[in-house]
């Protein structure tokens, strides 16, 4: 291991310290935010140190070995001891070198994921709406609420726009390289000679913004319009204008919401997806500045880029951002997201862990 990272450790068993003297005073607890905060980097830091702790341990263990080697009687157990050692030194190495990578204070969030129909035409809003099943399905393998803010219908049953809702364990962390451009090669329903057409949609991911941190929103730099929500039909036909769109004047954003039959609860809904949408534009803005001089792996979260295809004819899914290549399209459109999102966030910490690296 090297001294940069050794030090970095001893830094932090001491700070390890230096916050259970901290909550060992009772008094912390009367100011209830600041003893939250403390005992959740107390459990962060403790976990750190454990790890850091067990490889010094191992290095030692592995040192006494290694001068058991010269006793012939010992031999053959410092030997396996070396190896158990080594291998426990590797694991714990890589461990403590991913703890140490920034974490993105948004992966825990929920999250809106917004759709929309780009070239294409009417193929175009039916691809939208199987991404919207395939998200869906995944939200539901992962134990996830789902709830649908707003949604243009096509002609053909296929979704012009939509914004859905999803909350639960590290939805935004799960998701946030969904955002960009999807591009489908298939031959479309409406296609009569069978000639495989290519067209695209753009997903967006934003986290929900915590409500103590959230933009705050000036009420003269918003117009909020009343329209009546469109819908399938029969009983649940909106008899109201309780459809609401909120346009942020100075940015020209719009959010919208029908989902809910009250006014007041989709003003409500609209205004929370507004202010991730310019947490997200800020987010963006600067994230942009920060990459001029160093495009980053996964990409700039750009949602003009091209981020993935999805080839029906081969039955092929791939990702441009890491060159990942899966012949299981099927199985991914119905919600068999593992895989891609794995790789991924595995690609992220690969380059962090290089920049880590190159600092040290």
């Amino acid at each position: 291991m090297k001294d940069s990272l050794r030090q970095q450790f001893d830094r932090l068993a001491y700070r390890l310290d230096e916050l259970d003297n901290i909550l060992a005073d009772g008094s912390v607890a009367a100011d209830m935010k600041r003893y939250r905060a403390l005992t959740k980097e107390q459990s962060e830091v403790s976990d750190l140190v454990g790890n850091y702790r067990q490889y010094l341990q191992r290095e030692a263990d592995l040192a006494e070995a290694r001068g058991m080697l010269d006793d012939p009687e010992m031999a053959e157990m410092a030997r396996e001891e070396i190896a158990a050692a080594e291998a426990d030194m590797a694991r714990l190495h890589e461990a403590l070198q991913l703890s140490l990578l920034p974490r993105d204070p948004d992966d825990e969030r929920p999250a809106f994921l917004e759709i929309r129909a780009g070239a294409g035409g009417d193929e175009s809003a039916l691809f939208a709406a199987d991404l919207a099943r395939m998200y869906l399905r995944y939200a539901e393998r992962q134990g996830w609420k789902t709830e649908i803010l707003s949604e243009s219908v096509s002609d053909l049953g296929g979704y012009k726009e939509l914004v859905l809702r999803i909350e639960g364990d590290k939805v935004y962390g799960s998701l946030k390289f969904e955002s960009g451009g999807h591009r489908v090669q298939r031959v479309p329903a409406t296609e009569s000679q069978g000639r495989i057409h290519t067209s695209a949609c753009t997903v967006a991911v934003m986290a929900e913004p915590d409500e103590a941190e959230e933009v705050t929103l000036n009420p003269a730099e918003l117009r909020i319009d009343t329209f009546r929500a469109s819908g399938a039909g029969g009983q649940h036909v909106n008899k109201t204008d309780s459809a609401i769109r909120v346009t942020h004047i100075p940015t020209g954003l719009v959010a919208e919401c029908q989902d809910d039959r009250s006014q007041h609860r989709n003003k409500a809904k609209a205004l929370a997806v507004l202010t991730a949408r310019l947490r997200d534009k800020d987010k963006n803005e600067r994230a942009s500045k920060e990459a001029a001089t160093r495009k980053g792996l996964i990409g700039t979260g750009d949602r003009s880029d091209r981020i993935r295809t999805y080839n029906f004819p081969q039955g092929r899914l791939t990702d441009h951002r890491i060159n990942l290549t899966l012949y299981k399209l099927d199985a991914i459109m119905n919600g068999d997201l593992d895989d891609v999102a794995a790789g991924l966030q595995a690609a992220q910490a690969a380059e962090q862990l290089a920049l880590l690296e190159g600092r040290a």
